[in-house]
């Protein structure tokens, strides 16, 4: 079977493996859809990539083999896989700190998600880690629900109100997933930040946002402006880049929340005037990754259409082109979701 593999840096390449034993307690699913995330790109064009390093985290697909002591999961099964799961039972876990947990980071798929089948281990499915969905649900909607999941984790962690106002910097496929959940939660006032003009005017078309040039040199008036000169309730850093951080600061009002949410790269440095976050009782929270009970909500949510992530998507590429998908994300001029597929499985 074919696999995607780190290489080297910015260097992918597609392998023919022989494909995984399955144990007694695990199951095999070929691969029908799996999103492209920022982590992946950082794993391959960042400074510490690592061939070590597994490919695709947001598998969806057909369960084509079940240990003989796996219980509720069938052969043709339709499903969504994850990667990481926690063990409920740690001091991080107890304290709702499961994407902490040392077992979270220890367990994975083999060989990875970007794969034409991957062995799902005891631990994950055992744990919560494969969730059965329905006929209604395409496996590109599957696909979706972990990026999803990681987006409810960082507003479950901020205290809103109805009518709040939230800036989201960076308007790629997590942070608009951010701009629909807004409207989902109930804030009036939406704005997302973004230097590529191909996501802002993507984000005009869902008419639920305003979307401003990150580099406007009036972009901190019109917040003013639209906020009573308050500045905005909350801000979702929903990028890598650490200008944004900045800029978050001056936006967000006194007593407001700056949600860390985009990938940074590794050992990324930043001057903060801390005096400022300080006098305006700024609370600054990072989110990282997703729970279970972050990935049930989402799924509920692409399933009963309150977020339609399927108009996120506008690229497709069969899982041999891997190494250009990836390489076109890595440019993200006018891309948003891209989904890698499996043409093995028409066959």
């Amino acid at each position: 079977m074919k696999a995607a593999y780190v290489k080297g840096p910015a260097n992918v390449e597609i392998r023919t493996i022989e494909k995984p034993p399955v144990k007694s307690d695990e199951i095999s699913v070929r691969m029908h859809a799996c999103g492209i995330c920022g982590s992946d790109l950082e794993k391959i064009y960042g400074q510490y990539s690592q061939p070590s390093m597994r490919l695709g985290h947001e598998p969806s697909g057909i369960i084509v083999e079940v240990g003989k002591n796996v219980k509720d999961l069938k052969k043709g099964d339709r499903v969504f896989v994850h990667h990481h799961v926690p063990c409920y039972s740690c001091h991080f876990c107890l304290h709702g700190n499961e994407t902490m947990c040392q077992k979270y980071s220890e367990t994975n798929l083999l060989p990875c998600g970007l794969a034409e089948e991957f062995v799902v281990p005891e631990w994950n499915v055992s744990h919560g880690g494969v969730i059965k969905i329905p006929d209604v649900m395409s496996f590109e909607e599957a696909a979706m629900i972990e990026p999803l999941a990681c987006c409810i984790r960082a507003w479950n962690k901020i205290k809103i109100k109805k009518g709040d106002s939230v800036a989201i910097f960076g308007a790629g496929s997590t942070g608009m997933m951010h701009v629909m959940l807004s409207k989902v939660y109930g804030l009036n006032e939406i704005f997302c930040f973004d230097v590529n003009d191909f996501r802002l005017d993507f984000a005009k078309k869902f008419q639920i946002t305003e979307s401003i040039k990150s580099t406007d040199s009036m972009a901190h008036e019109k917040i003013l402006s639209k906020t009573q000169n308050r500045g905005v309730d909350i801000v979702i850093v929903a990028t890598g880049s650490l200008s944004a951080i900045t800029q978050a600061i001056e936006f967000v009002r006194k007593g407001g929340t700056v949600v860390l949410f985009g990938v940074p790269s590794k050992d990324a440095k930043l001057q903060l005037d801390i005096s400022k976050v300080y006098s305006k009782e700024i609370t600054i929270i990072p989110s990282y990754a997703a729970s279970e009970t972050d990935t049930m909500t989402a799924f509920k949510l692409i399933l009963d259409n309150s977020v339609q992530v399927k108009k996120l998507i506008t690229h497709r590429f069969d899982l041999t082109e891997s190494k250009k998908a990836l390489e076109y994300a890595h440019q993200g001029n006018d891309a948003m979701k891209i989904i890698i597929t499996n043409s093995e499985t028409l066959n």
